[in-house]
C-alpha cells in the first residue's frame, strides 16, 4: 500500500509542472500579442500622421498656386470669364514622385493624385444682398423670390430666412433675447429656417459672402442671371449665356446689346463683368485616403487673401484649417 502511494506522488508533480508550463506559455503568448498590437497601432498612427502632414503641405501648395494664378489674372486686368486660366480645372495628376524624401525609400511607389478647381462665387446670388444696412433690401428680396419661384420652392422659407438674417445682423451683446446665429457658410443657412431639402435645391445657385456683391454676367448660370434681373425672361438669359461662349462681355453695355435689351437692363448695382470672390476646391488621393479642401479667396487688386479654409476626409466632416493672409 505504501509503495502504491509512493508511485502516485511523482505523477501528481508531473501534472502540476505541465499545467504551470502551459500557463507560462499562455502568458508569454498574451504579452507578445499585446506588444505586437501596440507596435501595429503605433505604426498605423505614425503613418496616418505622416499622410496628414503630407496632404496638408500639398493642398497648401495647391492653394498658393491658385492664388498666384488669380493674382496674375488681376495683373492682366479686364473681365473675368470662363475661358481664362483660373477657370480651367486641374484633372487628377500623379504626384507620388514628390512625396518621397529619400528616392531609395520603399514608399516611393505610394499612389498620390491631386485635382482641383477654381470657381467664381460671384456667379451666384449672394445671401448678403438680402441686407442693406439695417433693413431688408427690396432688390435682393426680389432676386431671391424669382429664384425660389423658378425652382418651385416655398416662398415662406425665403421670408423666414430674410427676417432671421436681419435679426442676426442686428444682434448685439446687450440684446435681451437670444438672436439667431449669423451663418458663415451656405450649409449653415438651416440656422435661419431653411429646410435641408430647400437648401439642397438652392446650393448650386447661392453663396454667402462677407459683403454685398453683383452677379458676374460672364460666369453666372442662366438661372442666376434670370433671378438677378427684373423683367428678364429665362429664355433671354439662356441666349445671353450662349452669346458669351462665342465672346465674353467686356462691359455691361456689350451684354445689353447682345440680347437687344433696353438700356439699363443690366446695372452696376446688380451686375458686373469681373469678380473679387473665388472658391478653390482641392482633392488629394493618397493611397486609399482622399483628403478634400475648400477655400474662399478675396481678391482686391493684386492682393489675394484667404478668408477661410476647411479640410476633411472624403465622406467625413470638414474641419477648419489655419488661415493666413
Amino acid at each position: 500500500m505504501m509503495q502504491k502511494r509512493w508511485r502516485q506522488k511523482p505523477l501528481r508533480q508531473s501534472g502540476a509542472a505541465i499545467l504551470a508550463a502551459m500557463l507560462t506559455v499562455t502568458l508569454v503568448a498574451t504579452f507578445a500579442s499585446a506588444a505586437l498590437w501596440q507596435q501595429y497601432r503605433s505604426i498605423e498612427v505614425e503613418t496616418a500622421e505622416r499622410a496628414r502632414v503630407q496632404s496638408g503641405w500639398i493642398l497648401t501648395g495647391a492653394l498658393d498656386w491658385a492664388r498666384l494664378i488669380l493674382r496674375e489674372d488681376a495683373r492682366a486686368g479686364g473681365a473675368d470669364y470662363l475661358a481664362e486660366p483660373w477657370a480651367v480645372p486641374l484633372n487628377e495628376a500623379r504626384l507620388s514622385s514628390f512625396l518621397a524624401v529619400d528616392k531609395n525609400a520603399t514608399d516611393t511607389e505610394r499612389e498620390a493624385f491631386l485635382s482641383g478647381q477654381v470657381s467664381d462665387l460671384q456667379a451666384r446670388l449672394n445671401v448678403a444682398n438680402l441686407i442693406d444696412g439695417s433693413t431688408l433690401s427690396e432688390p435682393g428680396l426680389l432676386g431671391f423670390a424669382r429664384l425660389f419661384d423658378l425652382l418651385g420652392l416655398p416662398s415662406q422659407q425665403l421670408t423666414t430666412m430674410a427676417s432671421q438674417l436681419l435679426l442676426a445682423s442686428q444682434a448685439t451683446p446687450q440684446a435681451s433675447s437670444a438672436p439667431p446665429l449669423m451663418p458663415q457658410r451656405v450649409d449653415q443657412l438651416v440656422w435661419l429656417g431653411l429646410s435641408p431639402e430647400v437648401l439642397a435645391a438652392l446650393t448650386p445657385y447661392i453663396t454667402l459672402l462677407p459683403q454685398r456683391t453683383p452677379v458676374n454676367l460672364n460666369t453666372a448660370s442662366a438661372e442666376v442671371i434670370y433671378a438677378s434681373t427684373p423683367g428678364l425672361d429665362l429664355s433671354v438669359a439662356q441666349k445671353l449665356v450662349a452669346a458669351r461662349e462665342r465672346s465674353h462681355f467686356k462691359t455691361l453695355e456689350e451684354a445689353t446689346l447682345q440680347i437687344g435689351a433696353p438700356a439699363g437692363q443690366f446695372d452696376q448695382a446688380r451686375h458686373a463683368v469681373a469678380s473679387r470672390f473665388f472658391e478653390v476646391r482641392g482633392s488629394l488621393r493618397l493611397d486609399q485616403m482622399v483628403v478634400q479642401e475648400r477655400s474662399v479667396l478675396q481678391r482686391e487688386g493684386l492682393v489675394v487673401r484667404t478668408l477661410w479654409r476647411e479640410r476633411g476626409i472624403a465622406g467625413g466632416a470638414m474641419t477648419a484649417a489655419a488661415v493666413r493672409p
